[in-house]
């Protein structure tokens, strides 16, 4: 019996592709094809031609007439652009268009592998269809490709036109192949040993017998494709169709235009086809690209969301990488992200929806409460190589407490096409049967776009009720969550996960592209300081463009470096524009808020007070007051600035000094020593009289490993990489020479270079230690040739610790810095965003950046991740020159002033000429102060923002957390008076108020809280 029913399902296959589907297609006529440049210029093309030279785009004009004996249809226009068999987004595209008498371009529906046809209706008459072909290269996986930049990818013809025909449909035998192919698949799907599988079998058969018979064929499935009594624990997948489309990833972000286009004009006619059809949709940048391309497809879109079809969700400007953008740069993707929805929809988001995102830091559900967003939608994390996750539907508490419902799809794709296969493993995957009876799926092709098909939403029809174990309805993510939240309000015992949702795999992320990483960085902190100095001033930054500029380049497969060559070029170029724009506008704006002469400004929270570098002459030099002209020509000199201000320009006494020899420097805090190939040994905390170096060991040592992942290139580091490491300290007789040189001697700056060539490669780490100072700075500059190689530094530290704090948005997470557990062993590569500090009760050592991500805090050691040189999908990814700042700090186990540290590593001052137009004095002065109990400035207390409130209320709105996770009673106070003072969530509503004593406000931060306030200030400078 067993043998038999293998060969009837066998036989079922067969038919189903052989004798069935075939038949579909009652008739045909091949359709005139013109091709060109543009829809001006076409000539003759026929079938079997080549067309399409790399990520060009080519027009073809169809022509052809529906005869008379067509008129019982339906008809459809089959369109095969020379489809390959890679996916649905990731290789040749079309869109239907018809252009008016104006020229304008109405996009009608996409044309990809899996949506081939154009319903025409059974017209008789002319058919005139007016197709843009985009000749997008396919990048198969593991296949270095010259593709991805235009620049390398040559003019030849990827692609041979294969078919342009009008088709006259059966609709009898496209039904039943419908019904057949369900069917099948519920079947299959059905346990052996269910009598309903033998039914159901027997069934099929019955109607194979009954071909050519449509009708009597149909019969035959009817009882079993009937709606089914419910039973009383009846579990329901709301479905929701969805389009992934990567706002840049082996495409460009003008590619993805017009993917936008495709997607979204199909979406919109196939609602008029399936009355229940609901489309759910993230991304303001996409809408945004729509508006200004398309503004009739937009309006339709608009028209269908008053509707209630299409379900605008996400609240973000696009779906952002979670681990590398800063705390405000998250902040501004929701508000940039939830304002463009209300002031287009008319409503804010509830959910965040970001399926395809490579992991979620723990400060995360505060930011989405915030900003208006207490439901949560994720995928990713079925992914994990090491656990599985244990949850589907549960509570995700951040940092602060904050909790977020939270779903993680048990389909485990973002991108189901609606199988009885996928229901079937839904059902069997779900890990919350015991609480709850609801689970999403979202449908549709993604990735590269597409969207859901008839075929899906034909599928959904016959699978709503097939089963009495299961009901699939169409639905929108809301639909889905209210059902849950009764579920949890009737007493359910829901799971709650505390902390980050750590993703297990895609580490490499951290590290890849580097100057798309440190382009980013650059551009978040220049934005929110172009805001602080114009909010000085009383003005508006007008830097709105600028931000969403950067935010879009933060999407997640362009930030986390995962892209092809072109994408990083583009992304480079945007951030070296915006950098420019904006330190011009800084500059303009301290030259009109300093007075006459020569100003230090401060951008960082934290307060200087020692000596610094800069470029340019020297202050007026005093016997009291040195200054130190270094070998690159910048100058030192202690400085004093106060946190968010300007100071007058002028050298200060100095305590200390440094002693350089030619294998040692100190100054009154630290004492490092070096062997003659520039190995530091030796670091000693004079405070603490404490030896940081582990015997036998050395610090700021190169390490390099082979790096070749398993599956995804630029996505993914091993667990054995670094096993295989190998120290740089001494050299292989294959390397370069050493060169250790004493660049500067003091007294107030000590420099020592050691350059090391290794292979192609060769990196130059210049140590420097500043008076006074409690840190060594490693800068280092690396001119990087390898290939399918990671390059890490390592500080081995005598310190014991079991976990290691890395500093993150909002606040810090404990690493474990060892692999007990599997749960530990699989945070082998982390993300730390400035700092990373292990510590005893009393004493630790920080190791901060100011350009680096990914780091390893295993084996006694805090590894920095340097450099990749990962071949897919960008085959020369990161090779060129790179520079990063390094610093060891040894602390009293206070974070807040390692915090501090690297706020001021991350922020340096500026050097400014006054033009005499600003109202200072000539004393320090702070736009904003935050300080402690004790009067003085709140080191543990991060300030993330200072501007004018975007009401144009003349407000400031000053965003702040507590970043160490301490209880913490703070004062915030302002240059000019507060009058009074409110809390606000992210989009700058009125939340609370808050008291206002003496022109102060005066409140008390939870541990890791997040603080917005609007502070209505006096017209002129509080000089009490």
């Amino acid at each position: 019996m067993h043998d038999d029913r293998e060969l009837l399902e066998k036989r079922i296959r067969r038919e189903l592709w052989e004798r069935v589907l075939p038949t579909v297609e009652v008739d045909h006529r091949p359709l005139t094809i013109e091709s060109g440049p543009d829809p001006e210029h076409l000539t003759g093309f026929d079938v079997g031609a080549t067309w399409g030279r790399p990520w060009a785009t080519t027009w073809f004009r169809l022509s052809g007439e529906v005869p008379a004996e067509w008129a019982s249809g339906p008809v459809e226009a089959v369109i095969d652009l020379g489809f390959t068999r890679a996916p649905a987004g990731f290789q040749a595209e079309g869109l239907v268009v018809e252009i008016d008498d104006e020229g304008v371009s109405r996009p009608l529906q996409g044309i990809h592998p899996m949506r081939t046809n154009y319903a025409l209706g059974s017209e008789p008459g002319p058919v005139g269809l007016l197709v843009e072909a985009a000749s997008n290269p396919s990048f198969p996986q593991f296949r270095p490709s010259p593709m991805g930049s235009p620049a390398t990818a040559g003019d030849r013809p990827l692609y041979t036109f294969r078919r342009a025909d009008l088709v006259l449909v059966d609709a009898d035998v496209d039904s039943f192949a419908k019904d057949l192919e369900v069917l099948d698949g519920v079947m299959r799907a059905t346990p052996i040993g269910d009598p309903r599988r033998d039914r159901m079998l027997d069934a099929i058969i019955a109607a194979l017998d009954r071909i050519p018979d449509a009708a009597a064929a149909t019969r035959a499935l009817a009882p079993h494709l009937a709606p089914t009594t419910p039973s009383e624990h009846r579990h329901v997948v709301t479905a929701t169709g969805h389009a992934h489309i990567d706002t840049a990833w082996l495409w460009p972000t003008r590619e993805t235009e017009r993917k936008c286009a495709r997607t979204f004009s199909s979406a919109v006619a196939l609602m008029d086809e399936y009355p229940e059809y609901r489309f759910s949709c993230s991304q303001a940048q996409q809408y945004a690209w729509i508006e200004r391309n398309h503004p009739e497809l937009f309006a339709r879109i608009v028209e269908r969301v008053e509707r209630g079809q299409w379900l605008p969700v996400g609240g973000m400007w696009v779906e952002a990488d979670m681990n590398l953008p800063s705390g405000e740069s998250l902040v501004r993707q929701i508000v940039f992200g939830q304002r463009y929805f209300e002031e287009r929809f008319g409503r804010r988001c509830d959910e965040v929806w970001i399926p395809d995102v490579f992991g979620y830091p723990a400060g995360l559900p505060q930011v989405f409460a915030a900003g208006g967003m207490t439901r949560f939608v994720t995928q990713k994390l079925s992914w994990n190589k090491q656990n599985r996750f244990p949850h589907h539907t549960f509570w995700w508490e951040g940092l602060d407490g904050t909790r977020i419902l939270t779903h993680f799809p048990p389909v485990d794709t973002y991108n189901a096409e609606i199988t009885p296969e996928e229901v079937a493993g839904s059902i069997e995957r779900f890990r919350e049967h015991r609480w709850s009876s609801a689970s999403l799926m979202p449908f549709g092709y993604g990735d590269g776009g597409g969207g859901p098909t008839r075929e899906m939403l034909e599928r959904a029809r016959r699978l709503a009720d097939i089963d009495p174990a299961v009901r699939l309805e169409i639905g929108a993510p809301a639909d889905f969550f209210r059902r849950v939240e009764r579920e949890a309000t009737y007493g359910a015992d829901v799971p709650v996960w505390r902390g980050e949702l750590y993703f297990e795999t895609h580490r490499g992320t951290l590290t890849s592209q580097l100057r798309t990483k440190v382009g980013n960085r650059r551009c978040e902190r220049l934005l929110v300081e172009a805001e602080l100095w114009a909010a000085a001033l009383g003005s508006s930054a007008d830097v709105d463009d600028l931000w969403r500029d950067v935010l879009t380049q933060q999407f997640h497969d362009i930030l986390p470096g995962s892209s092809i060559a072109c994408v990083h070029d583009d992304a480079e170029a945007v951030f070296a524009r915006v950098e420019s724009e904006l330190d011009g506008r800084i500059r303009k704006s301290l030259r009109a808020l300093a007075p006459s002469g020569r100003w230090l400004a401060n951008p960082s929270d934290a307060p200087i007070d020692g000596v610094i570098v800069i470029d340019g002459p020297p202050a007026s030099p005093s016997h009291d007051a040195p200054t130190q002209e270094l070998s690159d020509g910048s100058i030192a000199l202690r400085a004093a600035v106060p946190a968010l201000g300007l100071a007058p320009f002028a050298a200060r006494p100095v305590d200390d000094r440094v002693v350089v020899t030619e294998s040692s420097m100190i100054n009154g805090r630290l004492a490092i020593r070096w062997d003659a190939a520039g190995n530091i040994y030796s670091v000693i905390d004079l405070e603490r009289v404490r030896e940081i170096v582990p015997p036998e060991s050395q610090l700021a040592v190169l390490e390099l490993a082979r790096d070749q992942p398993v599956e995804y290139d630029a996505w993914d580091l091993e667990a054995w990489t670094r096993r295989g490491s190998r120290a740089l300290s001494e050299p292989m007789p294959s390397d370069g020479a050493v060169l250790v040189e004493v660049l500067d001697h003091g007294p107030l700056v000590g420099r020592v270079r050691v350059t090391r060539t290794f292979g192609p490669s060769t990196c130059a780490l210049v140590y420097e230690l500043c008076a006074g100072a409690r840190e060594l700075r490693v800068h280092v500059d690396l001119d990087w040739h390898h290939d399918e190689h990671l390059l890490s530094i390592a500080f081995p530290l005598d310190v014991r610790a079991d976990i290691a704090h890395c500093d993150v948005q909002f606040g810090v997470v404990s690493r474990p810095t060892h692999p007990s557990s599997p749960w530990d062993a699989a945070k082998f590569e982390v993300c730390a965003h400035r700092f990373v500090s292990v510590a005893e009760p009393n004493f630790g050592v920080a190791v901060l950046n100011n350009g680096r991500y990914g780091h390893c805090v295993f084996d006694g050691a805090v590894r920095v991740s340097l450099a990749r040189a990962a071949r897919y999908p960008d085959p020369d990814a990161d090779r060129g020159e790179h520079a990063v700042t390094l610093a060891l700090r040894p602390h009293d186990g206070d974070l807040g002033t390692v915090r501090a540290a690297a706020a001021t590593l991350n922020g340096p001052p500026r050097v400014v000429e006054g033009d005499g137009e600003g109202d200072g004095e000539g004393s320090p002065a702070s736009l904003v102060e935050v300080l402690d109990a004790g009067g003085v400035t709140a080191v543990g207390v991060e300030v993330d923002a200072v501007k004018l409130a975007d009401d144009e209320s003349g407000d400031l709105i000053i965003r702040l957390h507590e970043a160490c996770g301490d209880r913490t009673p703070i004062v915030v106070r302002a240059a000019r008076r507060i009058e009074s003072a409110a809390r606000t969530n992210l989009l700058e509503d009125d939340t609370a108020g808050e008291e206002v004593g003496d022109g102060i406000v005066s409140l008390t931060l939870a541990p890791f809280q997040i603080v917005t306030l609007r502070l209505t200030v006096a017209a002129h400078p509080d000089h009490t």
